[in-house]
Parts: C-alpha cells; structure tokens; sequence
C-alpha cells in the first residue's frame, strides 16, 4: 500500500473519529433551547468560512482559474449546502433513528455512481463489504433507538437527499479536489456556502443570546466548527485524492461506533453484545472494502507495467527488424 493511499485512510479515519463524536455534542448545544439546530448549521458554515480564509493568509497564495469558480461553486452546493442543510432539516422532522438510518446509504449511492461515471469495478468483496457495515449500523441504530417510531416521510427522504448529495459531490468533482490544495478549495466553497445559506438563516443568528450561553455549549460550539468542520473538511480533500469515492464514503459507518463509545463514556448508553457484534460488522465490511480498492489498485497498475514492457519489447523487434532489411536493400542496390 501506497504512503498516499496510507495518509488517505488517516485523514479519513481522523475525520470520521470528530464526526463520530458530534451527534452527543450538538445534542448538549441545542438541548437549552437558545441554539437551534439551524442556526448550528449556520454557525458551521459561516465560522469555517471565516477560519478557512483567515489560514489562506498564512499560506502561500494559489491562483484559482475563472472557469474553475463555477465548478467550486456547484461542489459548495453539492457538499455543504445542500449536504448539510437537508440533513439538518431533515433532523428536525424525523427521528436521529431514521436519520442515521438514511446515512447508511450513502456509500451504496456512491458505489453506484462511481460504477456508472468513473468506470469503477464493483466486485463482490466491495458489495460484501458494504453490506457488512451497513448491517452492522442498521444494528446498532435500531438497538439505540428501541423501536422508537417519531419518524417522518419528508424528514426521512430530507436525509436521503442529503446522501444523495455528498455522494455527487465525492464522485463527480474528484477532478477538481485533486488540481488544488485542501486550503484552496474550501475557503471557496465554504464562501459560495456562506452567500448561499447565510441570509436565510440571519434571523435565527441573530436570536441567539449569546451572553447567555454556559460554557459548556460554547464549547460545544466551539468543536462543532472548529474540529467537526474546520480540521474535517481540510482532511477530507487529503483523502479524496489519495482513495476511491466508495473508500472514502465507506467511512460513514465508523461515526456511529464513535457516537456509541461517546455515549458510553459518558454514561449515556450502555455497551451489550449487540454492540459488540454491530461494531464487529462495521469494522470487518470497512477492511473488505479496502482490500478491495487496494487489490484493484495493484492489478490495474501490474496491467499498466505489464502493457508497456510487451510495447517496448515489440517496438524494439519491429526497430531491428527494419534495420536489418534496410542494410539488405543497400546491399542489394550496389550489386
């Protein structure tokens, strides 16, 4: 395995790791009362705008091409705005059951769509692995939730939507993430994030009391945009260039593991042998997909080497043989 592909499934493995433990936080900020779950979301993007911007300053500066802005602009949408913002809804309407639910899907989207654009082969240690992972967060959901059924229709298709989306944007711009560094990517797209949400969501900022906030959800804001959005969305161009969209997408399913071990220090849960078992799948359908992406990497490329020494050796051949004709011609012309 490759340093690059290594460094991919860090930052992805990090990333996952600070989204696994944001459900119990965002839940501590919005539980008052003062902070609604839509002005998070705004606060998310509006503060990773500012932080983007303000680290562009302190690294050296890359020139964006004006054709490329269009490009940022719908990737804003596909990965922040729509992402986050039919996700938040979608929370609002249904159950946190049925919305992480909705999240398993994402990487079965995924591979769909890397099948029909990017040419990816589907093989069945990839299908087995995701069902892996799938089964074991669908287990340990549904354990969680104890047959809780506050869910919604709209709330439900909202989070699928939201799926959908990152999905789009992991497979149709994974050209675009690699011609730019992390930094420059996403002070852009978190600036056409910000003009997009933002003004919509002005009134519900500016009710928020601020002064009146403990700081216990300060800090609960503090991590949501700093580590949750911030250091998560720089890890993530890292990793989009170094593995495949369904490897990248495939980390989905450790954030609800993390949520749990979360709830479980905290005394919030308690940790049985369904746990157990659904942590096992996860982590068991996470390595069958990666040994897959690694074994296709390391076919295609033994075909790419294998190719190109079977054209140098013909090349060679034909080379010889018209040398030897030539000097056969010349021989006869004097004659």
């Amino acid at each position: 395995m490759h340093s690059s592909v290594i460094k991919g499934h860090a930052a992805m493995a990090a990333a996952a790791v600070m989204w696994g433990f944001m459900p119990p936080v965002c839940k501590l900020v919005v539980q008052g009362g003062e902070v609604s779950s839509l002005s998070l979301a705004a606060m998310r993007i509006g503060g990773a705008c500012v932080l983007f911007w303000l680290v562009s300053l302190l690294t050296k500066r890359e020139r964006v091409r004006r054709e490329d802005l269009k490009w940022l602009f719908l990737a804003a949408l596909c990965g922040v705005v729509l992402n986050q913002g039919m996700f938040t809804c979608g929370m609002g309407l249904t159950s946190p059951a049925d919305a992480a639910i909705m999240a398993t899907t994402a990487p079965i989207v995924t591979m769909i769509m890397s099948a029909m654009y990017l040419k990816e082969r589907v093989t069945g240690r990839k299908v087995a692995g995701i069902m892996s992972s799938a089964s074991g967060a669908l287990l340990l959901v549904l354990g969680s939730a104890q047959a809780s059924s506050s869910g919604n229709v709209w709330g439900d298709l909202l989070c699928l939507a939201s799926q959908v989306s990152v999905s789009f944007y992991f497979v149709f711009f994974k050209g675009l993430i690699s011609r730019y560094s992390p930094v420059t990517l996403m002070k852009w797209m978190f600036l056409f994030a910000a003009l997009c949400s933002l003004p919509p969501m002005a009134g519900e900022l500016a009710a928020i009391p601020f002064g009146e906030l403990g700081w216990e959800c300060l800090a609960g804001i503090g991590y949501v945009v700093g580590c949750a959005t911030f250091v998560c969305y720089l890890l993530m161009p890292i990793a989009q260039r170094a593995l495949r969209p369904t490897a990248v997408c495939m980390y989905n399913y450790v954030q609800p593991v993390i949520a749990t071990l979360a709830g479980v220090a905290w005394g919030l849960e308690s940790f049985g042998w369904w746990k157990a078992a659904a942590v096992s799948l996860i982590f068991a359908g996470v390595s069958l997909v990666v040994k897959s992406n690694a074994r296709g990497t390391e076919t295609a490329s033994s075909w790419v080497d294998k190719a190109g020494s079977l054209w140098r050796s013909m090349r060679l051949v034909y080379l010889r043989r018209r040398r030897a004709l030539r000097r056969m011609a010349r021989g006869l012309w004097s004659r």
